[in-house]
């Protein structure tokens, strides 16, 4: 049989050889809102527990809108019109609404990847401001979380007199879920923010996609949110072919909550036992043009894997590794265990060691596997995984160690899934499950 996975702008087919068990895991289908527009403007005039957005923008001096990066899909050129319809209702012009862009630590938007991300219309004619975590200047200190995240947070964002968050809401393998809080933390938060936050002991609890009660991350970035004051969230989820499926407007928790809900109950899938071998995507472009993103595919693989079985991530990485950082971190590190020892030290820091440290976490459960026809074999044996010459190859390697009656899940969405086992969430940190 074959399997189609999201990879890059399309798809890529995966041969199985006969034999093995194989579950295909995808999202529920679930219909695509008729409307979407109509359902955003109807959010906007009724959202959860907050007045309308016009009546918000009503006396206001001026309005920020937040917006994720090119890294993620959220279709902001259908998002933004009807907030900045209901802002004019309320008596705020165009010249006084600023879109700032959430880089988190990623580097800046260029001009041609911002009118692809609003549409040019709205891009060449607001103001369009990014934010930089390395100036430390452009951040005001708010204090520290009760778990001691230091509150740094964008200085233009916080004196700015209405406070928009947008967004897409996802299964996230640190804080659960993507949107809401995350606009704010590590969105618009200092270097220093996101170190303790990303820090490694935080990555060892109860860290994975989908897990809420109990994530140490999770509660101190609702800390962060609730300390700068948000006026109004409109975040989105979309179906498995990316189209509009829930709209969530309104109070920045209250909102956010249903929002999760929503994606819980359409992105999780589950498997009576671990697979011996999980092929996973990266979740298709933009996420799987780097390899730092495409982690996340990995992650979601290592929450259905068994222990000392396999995955194989198939992503086109048509950007490459990542930062400098990042990809540096990468290719002067020997082996996982070597790289955990670095984290160790608690003098040892590197922005993006985070995403080398979900490598790592999957190393302990199982062998990884990596396809792209973007970097040589000789490039991605530098990462800290195998390459695979095909997905087929790949296939027949993880399978050689396996045995002919290996047990295959498959995840074409990647980590646009909610993989459980026994319809339970597992942590990606600390020693691999039997």
């Amino acid at each position: 049989m074959q399997v189609r996975l999201a990879y890059g702008e399309g798809e890529i087919r995966v041969p199985i050889p006969d034999g093995h068990p194989v579950e295909v895991l995808e999202k529920q289908p679930v219909p695509p809102l008729a409307d979407p527009s109509e359902a955003l403007r109807r959010g906007l005039a009724r959202p959860t527990a907050s007045a309308p957005l016009r009546e918000l923008a009503r006396d206001r001096r001026d309005a920020v809108i937040v917006v994720s990066d090119i890294t993620r899909p959220v279709p902001n050129a259908l998002i933004l019109p009807p907030i900045l319809a209901a802002l004019r209702a309320g008596g705020l012009p165009a010249e006084a609404v600023t879109i700032l862009v959430a880089t988190g630590l990623h580097r800046p938007n260029t001009a041609a990847e911002l009118d692809a991300m609003l549409g040019s219309e709205i891009a060449r004619s607001l103001r369009i401001v990014q934010h930089d975590a390395r100036d430390a200047a452009s951040h005001r200190d708010l204090g520290r979380t009760s778990g001691g995240i230091p509150i740094l947070i964008d200085r233009f964002f916080l004196e700015s007199d209405l406070r928009i968050l947008t967004g897409l809401i996802e299964p996230h393998l640190m804080a659960g879920y993507s949107g809401g809080r995350k606009a704010v933390c590590p969105g618009l938060a200092a270097v220093d923010t996101v170190r303790v936050a990303h820090g490694p002991a935080m990555l060892e609890g109860a860290i994975g996609p989908g897990i809420v009660a109990g994530n140490p991350l999770h509660a101190g970035l609702l800390e962060v949110l609730r300390q700068v004051r948000v006026d109004f969230l409109v975040n989105v989820a979309l179906d498995r072919h990316r189209n509009v499926a829930g709209v969530f407007c309104g109070h920045p928790e209250r909102a956010h909550d249903e929002g999760m809900a929503f994606v819980a109950k359409e992105s999780r899938v589950s498997l009576a036992e671990p697979a011996d071998l999980v092929i996973t995507s990266g979740g298709g472009a933009p996420l799987d043009t780097t390899f730092y993103q495409a982690i996340k595919g990995i992650a979601a693989a290592s929450a259905i894997v068994k222990r000392d079985g396999a995955i194989l991530l198939c992503a086109s990485l048509s950007e490459g590794v990542g930062s400098a950082s990042f990809e540096k971190l990468l290719r002067e590190c020997a082996s996982a265990e070597d790289f955990e020892r670095q984290l160790g030290d608690a003098s040892f820091f590197a922005v993006d060691q985070w995403m080398v440290q979900h490598l790592c976490q999957a190393h302990r459960r199982a062998r990884v596997l990596v396809y792209s026809d973007a970097l040589p074999a000789a490039g991605l044996a530098e990462l800290l995984v195998e390459p695979a010459a095909s997905p087929a190859a790949g296939v027949t390697a993880a399978l050689e160690r396996l045995g002919s009656r290996a047990r295959i899940a498959v995840l074409p969405q990647g980590p646009y899934v909610l993989a459980t086992v026994g319809d339970t969430l597992r942590p990606l940190g600390g020693p691999a499950p039997a």
